[in-house]
């Protein structure tokens, strides 16, 4: 987040929160994520505020992005469309609090590959976390469609084979779950790289994520190379990636 948006996150000034909503929505943008992280005092009454400020100035769906289930349930309340919970996690406090609000706004969410155990190691254990959370939301009625699941993308620089283990889960969740979708916090996996190139990184695991079959990804509105890459317009750049991989 911008220091200018962290300000006017702070200070409830809407002005520089809905120029962005504007911007991400003429950068073509599908969702708006409104991440207000834990958000543990005021998480709420600030979700609430931040999706009417937001909806003034765009009919985009909205990804309510916090830890904070009452914020969550705000944000549901106050939202005009159907917006995304980001996230669900496989731990059973996380589902036991978050199916039933899905089940009862009607709103689909992200099945995040996070268990009790922590982070999966593999593409198999991000296989029974997914499974979990597809099991969890069958008995909620929750149909399958509804669910976009992200499989953790980690830093590259601490860990590679986490790396290929995503791109194997998304290879893996067609036959698992045919009808939900895959989705990803991609800048997750160039933290901690040079700021020089973090754009280069996430271009290039975008392109191997797509060739392995992801669905959807949170990305940089304003990368116009990597919005190109997201869609279908970069064709020469894919296919050198693909000869490398």
């Amino acid at each position: 987040m911008s220091k200018r948006l962290g300000e006017a996150f702070q200070n409830r000034d809407a002005g520089p929160i809905q120029e962005m909503a504007l911007a991400e929505t003429r950068a073509g943008m599908d969702m708006i994520d409104l991440n207000i992280g834990p958000a543990r005092k005021t998480g709420p009454d600030f979700m609430e505020w931040l999706v009417k400020v937001v909806q003034e100035v765009t009919d985009l769906p909205l990804s309510l992005d916090t830890s904070n289930v009452d914020a969550i349930e705000a944000g549901l309340r106050a939202a005009k469309t159907r917006p995304l919970i980001n996230s669900i996690s496989a731990r059973p406090e996380r589902m036991e609090a978050l199916m039933p609000m899905a089940k009862k706004y009607n709103a689909p969410f992200i099945g995040l590959t996070l268990s009790a155990e922590g982070i999966p190691r593999d593409a198999n254990e991000r296989g029974l976390c997914a499974a979990e959370i597809m099991a969890a939301a069958a008995n909620y009625g929750i149909p399958d469609d509804d669910i976009w699941i992200d499989p953790i993308i980690l830093p590259v620089n601490t860990q590679q084979l986490q790396i290929q283990g995503c791109t194997e889960f998304v290879m893996m969740l067609p036959d698992l779950a045919p009808s939900s979708k895959s989705t990803c916090g991609l800048s997750n996996v160039s933290n901690g790289v040079p700021g020089h190139l973090r754009g280069i990184m996430n271009r290039t695991y975008l392109v191997m994520l797509k060739r392995y079959g992801m669905y959807s990804a949170i990305v940089d509105a304003f990368d116009r190379e990597l919005i190109a890459i997201a869609r279908g317009e970069a064709r020469e750049l894919e296919a050198l990636i693909h000869r490398v991989m």
